[in-house]
């Protein structure tokens, strides 16, 4: 059997259990990360298209950085956006940022109609160092 290590933020551990799931989950050497939205620390959306990808963001590295990776490990990225005809341009301003250099990872972007609250999500796979 494989195992599972979860990688956990204790200050957002009331979030993981509550909703029963892990963060990020380290297994033959990837990372598996879940879905990362614009949340702040209580659960809340954060105001805005830019902000809530940028608090996305945020979020996912401080997990990448619980498990001693960095968005430069990442192998595969999925984004879930609502609506996303009207807001790839917005959020496509604010990758730059986040996303580093060539070689990219792959991406699947998807459009969904709802998100919880959130317009984006993020979640991805990287090789552990």
């Amino acid at each position: 059997m494989t195992t599972r290590d979860a990688v956990l933020l204790p200050e957002r551990q009331a979030l993981y259990e509550k909703n029963r799931y892990s963060p990020a989950v380290q297994s033959n050497g990837f990372l598996f990360v879940s879905g990362q939205v614009g949340s702040l620390e209580d659960g809340s959306p954060q105001q805005g298209l830019k902000a809530q990808v940028r608090q996305a963001f945020d979020n996912l590295n401080a997990i990448l950085a619980a498990a001693s990776c960095g968005f430069d490990d990442v192998v595969d990225v999925t984004i879930f956006v609502v609506d996303p005809a009207s807001k790839a341009e917005e959020i496509w301003s604010v990758l730059p940022d986040y996303w580093g250099g060539a070689p990219y990872p792959t991406l699947t972007v998807v459009g969904v109609t709802w998100l919880y609250g959130y317009d984006f999500e993020i979640k991805v796979i990287a090789k552990l160092p």
